[in-house]
């Protein structure tokens, strides 16, 4: 099978099992490729996830410079890494999980023992941080919401909890399920849950303060 095929985005029109099937083959094939060092796969899983993986890292660090270090550190990682990568999950959970580690790692130098500490502390280096990482594809926050709205959005997103923020981009961002969030985050289904509950209704002032004030500048 060649690369374009294995890291091809699909549209199937069906069944969630059909779906299903579908994601766990590109899985297996993308697998198959890291374990045979194919020739073109790295680069095209670069293209493909370049977007949401800078997006992730800067939302999880608030930081662009730490962010882009990391960002090259991940594909590192799986270059060196991918033959342990065995396709029974998606790669972008697998790749999620690299990053989310890689930021705990980094965090940690810094004399914080995990990421579940991150929102506890605060420095110039993790003030909120005005962003845009562009690419074609719309996620559910952009599918409904204009610019202006997603500006609101983002500005909203980098004051919540890191924990929480995390969860609200791996869900409506990313579009990964629960059961994969915890997979990334290694946080059992029901602390993900809670997370995402606490994320949404600590989002909804903050997103109606904005539009507000928005509106009182008019």
């Amino acid at each position: 099978m060649g690369t374009a095929a294995s890291v091809r985005p699909f549209f199937v029109q069906g069944s969630a099992t059909a779906v299903d099937e579908q994601v766990r083959q590109e899985s297996l094939a993308v697998s198959a490729g890291l374990k045979r060092q194919e020739v073109g796969l790295l680069d095209e899983l670069i293209v493909r996830y370049q977007h949401r993986l800078l997006r992730y890292l800067l939302y999880l660090t608030s930081n662009r410079e730490m962010a882009e270090d990391l960002f090259q550190e991940v594909w590192m990682r799986v270059l060196v890494r991918g033959a342990q990568f065995n396709g029974r999950a998606r790669f972008d959970t697998w790749l999620f999980t690299i990053a989310r580690n890689l930021v705990t790692d980094q965090r940690r130098k810094r004399t914080m023992s995990s990421l579940d500490e991150l929102f506890e502390y605060g420095s110039d280096d993790d003030r909120p941080m005005s962003f845009e990482v562009a690419d074609g594809e719309p996620t559910p926050f952009d599918r409904f919401s204009n610019l202006e709205d997603r500006e609101r959005i983002a500005a909203a997103l980098l004051q919540l909890d890191t924990l929480h923020r995390e969860v609200l981009v791996l869900r409506f961002h990313e579009e990964l399920s629960l059961e994969e969030i915890a997979k990334v985050t290694r946080a059992p289904l029901s602390t993900v849950k809670s997370r995402l509950y606490r994320g949404l209704a600590a989002i909804r002032p903050k997103l109606e303060r904005t539009r507000l004030r928005s509106q009182e500048a008019v």
